[in-house]
């Protein structure tokens, strides 16, 4: 509440309401949470970006709307204005239900109604989404979790390597000298699995032997490389539709990695729509979107790519949806479980994060890249 009541003050103390901009304001222009300025009536006056991205509407549309408009319990909301703007509390809290853009369901909030020192006796409101705070706890075990993996498996397929190495040259030396051709198929067996563990253990080590190769990469042009690959390989009974907002800027990134993470979640995609490509209505979406004042890994950034790769396929089983990320974990048959795993070591080496929600008939990955 700090934050936001210092920067209430002008240099003569008289700010019309009818003038509120957002240069007035700017500890609340970066807050992470959204905040609002709101009369007695709980008319909003002013509008962070938080609050005009969560909700979807420009902060022009917002001016002189109630806020309670958007909250399931109008009542509680307008007792705490009142008992708030009446003294009878310095700040109020209260959960509620918020319905933000993009959502079928409204979220869980948490609502706070502060005083001010404002001249005008606006009230300093704040929206905090419930599971904010546990889907930053979650990121940052994910990261942890992601990095002891990441050197597990790297040290693993080292100690793997130089054994395997020995097993398929001990295999052509005695597969030279066998005499008969029988014998011989059972060397050729040695050989073949050495050769497909090696590709197992050199798909392992990739992520760590290419270098990083920055460049100019539009993301779009990345999303349209994907499509063409899979309309290749599923030219009939798939859909993918492009959804880009075409306001997103070009960014320093490594194209030929994105490319790779993006194929990998879509391909994954087009295999786990199988059935619905037989029956000719399987349906991919690739959304863009530009996403601001946005936390990335407990970083805060002005702006962020967002890319939504959705699909109407049976979704991710219950069982794996908190392991689908771990290197060796498939929900399909004869899957070797690496593409996620690839997927976000490329996406962390952009600073980004890859997050999945999942539910029969619409499973939406979605990558978050911060912009310069």
């Amino acid at each position: 509440m700090g934050c936001g009541c210092s920067v209430l003050r002008s240099a003569a103390g008289e700010i019309a309401v009818a003038q509120l901009v957002a240069s007035d304001y700017p500890g609340l222009e970066w807050l992470a949470s959204m905040a609002a300025l709101v009369d007695a009536r709980g008319q909003v006056q002013y509008a962070n970006p938080a609050l005009e991205n969560g909700l979807g509407i420009s902060r022009r549309q917002l001016m002189r709307q109630d806020l309670g408009r958007w909250l399931d319990c109008p009542e509680v909301w307008h007792d705490a204005l009142a008992q708030v703007r009446s003294n009878e509390f310095s700040s109020k809290r209260f959960d509620c239900l918020m319905r933000l853009r993009d959502l079928r369901d409204a979220m869980q909030v948490q609502v706070i109604v502060g005083r001010t020192d404002h001249p005008e006796g606006l009230l300093l409101v704040e929206v905090v989404e419930i599971s904010q705070q546990a889907r930053l706890e979650r990121e940052e075990q994910w990261q942890h979790q992601v990095q002891a993996n990441k050197e597990l498996i790297r040290n693993l397929a080292h100690e793997i390597k130089n054994p395997l190495g020995g097993i398929r040259g001990a295999a052509q030396l005695l597969h030279a000298e066998l005499p008969s051709l029988e014998l011989q198929e059972y060397t050729q067996v040695i050989i073949a699995e050495a050769d497909r563990l090696q590709t197992l253990v050199d798909r392992l080590l990739a992520p760590h032997r290419k270098p990083h190769v920055v460049g100019d990469v539009n993301i779009h042009e990345v999303c349209e490389h994907v499509r063409t690959l899979l309309l290749a390989e599923f030219p009939q009974g798939l859909v993918i539709e492009q959804d880009y907002d075409a306001s997103l800027p070009e960014f320093r990134g490594d194209k030929e990695q994105l490319i790779q993470a993006v194929l990998n979640i879509a391909h994954n995609a087009a295999q786990a729509l199988q059935q619905r490509i037989a029956q000719g209505d399987a349906h991919i979406v690739l959304r863009t979107r530009v996403a601001r004042q946005i936390t990335v890994a407990r970083q805060r950034y002005k702006l962020a790519l967002v890319l939504h790769i959705v699909d109407n396929g049976p979704g991710v089983p219950a069982e794996l949806k908190d392991r689908i990320f771990f290197p060796l974990i498939s929900g399909r048959e004869g899957g070797s479980g690496l593409g996620l795993t690839l997927a976000q070591t490329f996406v962390q080496h952009h600073q980004g994060t890859i997050e999945c929600d999942s539910q029969p008939g619409q499973t939406d990955f979605r990558i978050t890249i911060p912009l310069p």
